[in-house]
């Protein structure tokens, strides 16, 4: 494990990366979901993929990476990338699981690999709804302090700065994004998957013109127990870009 400190909008950050594979040509930047860390990542991924010189990064305010100001997305991407600079580190594949698909396909590589990625956005139930808007009253009534009660279980721990950039970046929407990504993309997600539906599996494969979708048995972190074949899927789309 390593540490580079990042200058970022006047702010010093302090990011934590490890690198496998150190000789390998190819660059594979993987990027864990809100709340995890690169340790969750290699865990699944560090046994396989040897051709590849593979990157974790514990994003800023996760893991081992320091975090003291509000961030949004686009943000993250271009910290993301500033590492990837020192790093001399090329876009030939990244991995974003949830929250780090979204950054993944901000950063436009060769491929891009979803696993069960944010970014769809799909309107709130009733009943979060009404949370919300009560919530709402009893800060106008000065009871801001029982926002524990009402709150997502992923904002809960957070300090300010991570708790506004939690809101910052929980409802995006990025359609377009995905919409504009023009290299190939490999989306996996796990068929019991409640934190991020299958809808929206189906929706970026939609939108994503060159992309395949792989569907697997588990929830939200179903890449875990699928790792290996999800590796053998990211080999093989990588040596199609070769073919071009």
């Amino acid at each position: 494990m390593a540490i580079k400190s990042i200058q970022y909008d006047q702010h010093t950050l302090d990011i934590s990366y490890e690198i496998i594979n150190p000789n390998a040509k190819v660059d594979m930047i993987v990027l864990h979901g809100w709340g995890s860390n690169k340790g969750l990542m290699k865990k699944s991924f560090s046994s396989y993929m040897d051709t590849f010189r593979h990157i974790y990064i514990d994003l800023p305010g996760f893991g081992g990476s320091t975090c003291n100001l509000t961030l949004t997305t686009k943000d993250y991407a271009r910290i993301v990338e500033l590492l990837m600079i020192h790093l001399n580190a090329q876009k030939d594949i990244i991995v974003g699981h949830s929250f780090g698909g979204k950054i993944a396909v901000l950063l436009d590589p060769s491929v891009l690999v979803l696993l069960s990625s944010a970014g769809i956005y799909w309107p709130k139930s009733l009943k979060i709804r009404l949370k919300i808007v009560v919530f709402k009253m009893m800060k106008i009534f000065g009871l801001a302090g029982l926002k524990k009660y009402f709150i997502a279980e992923d904002a809960k721990s957070l300090n300010e700065p991570m708790y506004e950039t939690f809101k910052n970046v929980v409802n995006e929407d990025f359609s377009k994004e995905f919409e504009s990504y023009i290299g190939k993309a490999l989306i996996c997600w796990g068929n019991a998957d409640s934190a991020t539906p299958l809808k929206s599996a189906n929706k970026i494969n939609e939108l994503i013109k060159d992309s395949k979708l792989e569907i697997y048995q588990g929830d939200h972190y179903f890449f875990m127990q699928h790792a290996e074949d999800i590796s053998n899927k990211i080999e093989n789309t990588f040596l199609k870009t070769l073919g071009k």
